[in-house]
């Protein structure tokens, strides 16, 4: 199953900070997002278009994870003719994670 199929996304940016939230549809799917959805998951998932450390911060109450990630030097927004400057599509991307 895609991630998609249990959880919503949303990301922003900061210069090369990227932050992608992934948020449960329903809170009882929220124990096998935080188990499915680890660092290392979203680094792999993500290694084309991400550089360096993956942080996440757990909202159990919330139902949501968050991920800060760095997209490589000189991808800032007002340095990259990359179709998505602001990186928003990487919560898309991320939501097309294979989980259990």
């Amino acid at each position: 199953m895609k991630l998609r199929e249990i959880a919503h996304g949303r990301a922003g940016d900061k210069g090369t900070a990227i932050n992608i939230s992934v948020i449960a549809f329903d809170v009882r799917d929220y124990p096998r997002i935080e188990r499915e959805v680890t660092t290392e998951r979203v680094r792999d998932h993500l290694a084309d278009l991400i550089t360096g450390e993956v942080i996440r911060y757990e909202l159990p109450h919330l139902g949501a994870l968050n991920f800060v990630v760095q997209r490589p030097s000189g991808s800032a927004v007002t340095r990259t003719l990359a179709l998505d400057a602001h990186g928003k599509s990487l919560s898309s991307a991320l939501l097309n994670l294979d989980i259990d």
